[in-house]
């Protein structure tokens, strides 16, 4: 069977800039054999006819909300895809979402559709942020505190014009200390910024592990007092020193998506597991959780410690925490 090619959510609340971005991305070598899905809300689509016709690639999906009721058609979409996507036309999807899409049951539908999840795979969810309007948005939209929540990367436009940079960067690195953030120039930047930014790199070595696994990036005092308006979302890695149990961790997590699965809005990780030499890959969004993955090898000089990042909605690390301890208490023991 081929291999499943990468596909990228391009998400943002309403006027933050997808659509300079995504015109500046579909002009670049690197997206060479691209698609481009195109989802607005609204009576009458236009961004279709926005993003520059470097190719005949893009595709309007029907008006309304990917997160809500046009699921369906994107799974269609990417279906309908599969034959140019299997004979090599096309190498990647560019999913670029409505201003008001929560990114969580678009990934949802990615993930839990076997006959999609073949053959597309994940490869990150990049939020746009408006550099001028964001504070506003983040206070009276709970879609833009989850599209930024959720991003693997942050691209910050409108940078030039006037507007307080340290404040907003705090507030998102509350938000989501795990997720780079990168600035657009007029909706230009390095396509390698954002394109193949999965948890880890195809080689099986850590890609960011330590950029953003690293615990003591999340003890910044920017993240652990979140503004007000974002009191109900928690960004925190736990660290395990000692080889951890799967029999543990495992039924802690079925645990947690049984029970809370709508407050896990990111979880991903390494995991160092006793009986296996080789670092394991947990990647998860709300109820759908991938399959765990085995890497290569530990990199030279890794500490081989488990570390796994959660962005919740109003579930605190020190649930999380006991409950994984408790857990793995309960596995040791037998």
């Amino acid at each position: 069977m081929a291999k499943a090619i990468p596909l990228t959510v391009l998400t943002g609340f309403l006027g933050a800039g997808k659509t300079t971005v995504l015109n500046h991305l579909v002009r670049q070598p690197a997206m060479a054999g691209a698609a481009v899905l195109v989802n607005e809300f609204g009576e009458i689509g236009l961004d279709h006819i926005l993003v520059d016709k470097v190719t005949d690639n893009t595709v309007l999906l029907p008006s309304g909300c990917l997160c809500c009721a046009v699921q369906g058609d994107l799974v269609r979409a990417l279906r309908d895809l599969l034959p140019r996507v299997q004979s090599g036309e096309i190498k990647r999807v560019i999913v670029e979402t409505t201003g008001l899409a929560d990114p969580a049951p678009i990934v949802q539908t990615l993930m839990g559709d076997v006959s999609i999840a073949r053959h597309y795979h994940l490869d990150g969810i990049i939020t746009v942020i408006d550099a001028v309007h964001a504070a506003g948005q983040l206070d009276a939209h709970a879609e833009a505190v989850r599209q930024v929540a959720m991003a693997d990367r942050l691209v910050l436009a409108k940078s030039d014009l006037p507007h307080d940079n340290a404040a907003l960067l705090a507030r998102l690195r509350a938000l989501n200390p795990s997720a780079p953030v990168i600035i657009a120039h007029r909706g230009a930047l390095n396509p390698a910024a954002i394109l193949d930014c999965g948890l880890f790199d195809a080689a099986g070595k850590i890609g960011d592990v330590r950029a953003w696994l690293d615990e003591a990036a999340f003890a910044t005092p920017s993240a652990k007092s979140p503004a007000r308006h974002d009191a109900a979302i928690h960004a925190f890695c736990l660290t395990f020193d000692q080889p951890l149990h799967w029999h543990g961790v495992g039924t802690c997590l079925e645990m947690l998506i049984g029970t809370r699965g709508e407050s896990l809005l990111r979880v991903k990780g390494i995991l160092n597991l006793v009986g296996q030499t080789r670092p394991v890959v947990i990647h998860g969004v709300q109820h759908m959780f991938h399959e765990p993955t085995l890497l290569d090898a530990w990199p030279e000089g890794d500490p081989r410690t488990s570390r796994i990042v959660f962005i919740t909605r109003d579930l605190d690390r020190e649930t999380i925490e006991a409950g994984l301890r408790a857990f793995e208490a309960a596995a040791e023991g037998v």
